[in-house]
């Protein structure tokens, strides 16, 4: 019988276990007998599937017992010197997997899109995850934070202790991060900074915890990012991809995957400020259609300011699960969802309208798997999928997959 009730393990118990494989969300399972015939999981930190390793218990809860490592025993071939002196225990909680090698860490992301796609949509499914750029260096928006004497740091791991920072190795070097921890700045404050495509940087504050607004420190109101041909506006407030090729990639995917027309109805869900957008527009061509649907007000005013001279893109700005309802017909339906998917909800009205092809733009392999369980529950099969390392030291993973209806009448 296996547990994952709290039972007998207490915070800052050390024990020492074998690492079985990687779970979803950056952890490793290890197991730990507590009685005869009864065994606690554990999802642990800064493991390596095969390793034994002395661990400390973190969290206890009904449903979770954390720890991370402390000492490596036995070590896997697969463990590498970080790079980064904050990527350890009690150290920055950014980068989960900068002890593992590069060509490991993907592997490892790749064993949790089948390992979900197996437990969630009941699908055997194999993909591998595609080398991007350079594991270091690709961040290009950043959010730090400063502590009770204005050092900029970042979060621990599940903790809002700050770690006082001299640097971060994944950001792009015009983040700045080295020059901003030689200044001396307010306590207890978010630092959102951004680069852009075009050499900009912005620079705004917030307030550590809470919903007040960021106020404008330095650099531009507005940045600007190079899609193909196209320049877009991003604001402070509008969501951007945070890798410095990810616009380039998954633009070139989608496309490749969507196969657009002339003449064709593109609807575009969770549209941001137009990024898919933007690439499908010749595509379309001035006789075809984009529908691009966004929560934020922020971002739509974006997408109003980028596509202003384009009379064949309409904007939405409103709730996908109750706009989406109004809409009858898409040849091609795009979407990009944040963290939790689309829903089962938004897949049936997907469905309804009845697209010759969905292109899912997906951050978490749990949601995507839970939603192509309902659209194959709604007529729809997955073709094809794609998984790129847009995070990289990170257990995060971003995948594209087409998915076509069943029977075409």
């Amino acid at each position: 019988m296996e547990s994952k009730a709290k039972i007998s393990l207490q915070v800052g118990q050390r024990l020492t276990v074998d690492i079985e494989k990687v779970a979803h969300g950056g952890h490793f399972i290890a197991r730990h007998e507590i009685e005869p015939g009864k065994k606690a999981v554990i999802f642990v930190r800064h493991a390596i599937p095969g390793e034994k390793v002395e661990i400390e218990i973190t969290s206890t809860s009904t449903n979770f017992i954390r720890a991370d490592v402390i000492d490596v025993i036995t070590s896997s071939p697969d463990r590498v010197q970080v790079p980064c002196q904050y990527a350890h225990y009690n150290g920055c909680g950014g980068c989960d997997f900068q002890h593992i090698s590069i060509t490991a860490q993907r592997k490892l992301k790749a064993d949790v899109i089948t390992e979900q796609f197996a437990r969630i949509a009941k699908l055997s499914l194999s993909v591998g995850v595609e080398e991007v750029d350079q594991p270091l260096h690709w961040r290009t928006r950043i959010t730090a934070t400063t502590d009770a004497s204005g050092a900029v740091g970042f979060y621990s791991s599940r903790s809002h202790h700050v770690i006082p920072v001299q640097d971060c190795l994944i950001a792009v070097p015009e983040i700045g991060i080295s020059e901003l921890a030689a200044q001396k700045l307010p306590a207890d404050v978010r630092l959102e900074i951004a680069c852009s495509s075009e050499g900009e940087r912005m620079l705004a504050q917030g307030p550590k915890s809470g919903e007040g607004k960021f106020r404008q420190s330095s650099g531009p109101s507005v940045l600007h990012e190079r899609v193909g041909n196209r320049l877009l506006q991003v604001s402070q407030r509008s969501f951007w991809q945070g890798h410095k090729r990810a616009a380039e990639v998954l633009t070139q995917v989608v496309s490749d995957f969507a196969e657009i027309k002339i003449g064709e109805h593109v609807l575009d869900l969770y549209g941001g400020v137009g990024l898919f957008t933007a690439a499908c527009l010749d595509e379309v061509g001035l006789s075809g259609s984009i529908h691009l649907v966004e929560g934020s007000k922020d971002a739509t005013t974006d997408a109003k300011a980028n596509f202003v001279q384009n009379s064949n893109v309409e904007i939405t700005t409103g709730d996908v699960a109750k706009v989406i309802t109004r809409i009858t017909t898409a040849d091609v339906i795009i979407l990009d969802p944040p963290r939790e998917g689309a829903g089962k909800n938004v897949v049936q009205e997907i469905a309804r309208i009845a697209p010759r092809s969905i292109v899912y733009v997906a951050c978490d392999p749990a949601a995507l798997a839970r939603d192509t369980g309902y659209l194959s529950e709604f007529g729809y099969s997955i073709k094809k999928i794609r998984a790129f390392d847009l995070f990289p030291m990170t257990h995060h993973i971003e995948s594209v997959a087409l998915f076509t209806p069943d029977k075409v009448s």
